[in-house]
C-alpha cells in the first residue's frame, strides 16, 4: 500500500447553521484540511441542502481548499456556479440518475482550474467508475447511501476502497481516494487501512465537544 498522509474534511452540512462563520473558523483551527460542501437538489437524493450562495460565504471565511459534492442533476450545468463561488474540488455523480454527460463535466470542470472528482453510491459497482479514474483526481466512494447524515457505516464499500488502491499502485499519477457517510475514529482506521486517504466527517465531528481531538482521532491519534 502506498503510504500517504491522511486529509481530514468536515462537512459542515453537520454544522451549526446560526453560527456558520464560527463553525469554520474551528475546525480551521482544530486542524481541518479540507472544508467539505454537500450540494444536494432533491432529485438526485432526497433532501436540499444549499447551493453556491453558501459556498460562496464559506470561501469569504477561510483559506482551505473547498471540496464540493454535487450530488444533483445535471452537475454539468450547475458546476461553473460552484467553481465561481470558490470550490477548490468538484466531485459530480457516475449514475445515469444525475444526468449529464460525464466527460464532459470533468473535462470543464479540470479546464475551469478545478480538480474534478467522481463518486458512487453503495449500490454503484466499482466498474462504472473505471473507465473514468484516469480523467479525475479524486474518487469518493460512499460508505452510505447519499442524502442524510448520521447513517451507518457500510463495511463491505471497502472491496471499492481497495479496488482504487490498487489502481494508484499500478498508475504513476494518483487519485485522492476519499470515502464518506458514517466515518468516526473506528471506522476511519478502516477506511485507512484499505486505502482511503480522504476521511469527509460530519457529526463525529461537529457533535464532538472538542473539534481538534476528534479530527486528530480520525487519524488515529489519541
Amino acid at each position: 500500500m502506498i503510504a500517504r498522509n491522511i486529509i481530514v474534511a468536515p462537512s459542515i452540512l453537520a454544522a451549526n447553521f446560526a453560527r456558520l462563520a464560527d463553525e469554520i473558523h474551528c475546525i480551521e483551527q482544530a486542524g481541518a484540511d479540507w472544508i467539505h460542501c454537500d450540494i444536494m437538489d432533491g432529485h438526485f437524493v432526497d433532501n436540499i441542502s444549499f447551493g453556491p450562495e453558501i459556498v460562496g460565504i464559506v470561501r469569504k471565511e477561510t483559506q482551505l481548499p473547498l471540496d464540493v459534492h454535487l450530488m444533483i442533476q445535471h452537475a454539468d450545468h450547475y458546476a461553473p456556479r460552484f467553481v465561481k463561488a470558490g470550490a477548490n474540488s468538484i466531485t459530480v455523480h457516475v449514475e445515469p440518475e444525475a444526468k449529464h454527460g460525464i466527460e464532459k463535466t470533468l473535462r470543464a470542470i479540470r479546464e475551469a482550474n478545478c480538480r474534478p472528482g467522481l463518486s458512487l453510491n453503495p449500490e454503484t459497482p466499482f466498474d462504472a467508475v473505471e473507465p473514468y479514474l484516469d480523467k479525475i483526481d479524486i474518487l469518493l466512494v460512499m460508505t452510505v447511501h447519499p442524502g442524510f447524515g448520521g447513517q451507518t457505516f457500510r463495511a463491505e464499500m471497502m472491496e471499492k476502497v481497495k479496488r482504487a488502491a490498487r489502481w494508484n499502485e499500478l498508475h504513476p499519477r494518483k487519485i485522492d481516494i476519499e470515502v464518506d457517510g458514517g466515518i468516526n475514529a473506528e471506522t476511519a482506521k478502516l477506511a485507512i487501512e484499505n486505502g482511503a486517504n480522504v476521511l469527509v466527517a460530519g457529526t463525529s465531528i461537529f457533535r464532538a465537544k472538542d473539534y481538534a481531538k476528534a479530527i486528530s482521532e480520525l487519524r488515529g491519534k489519541k
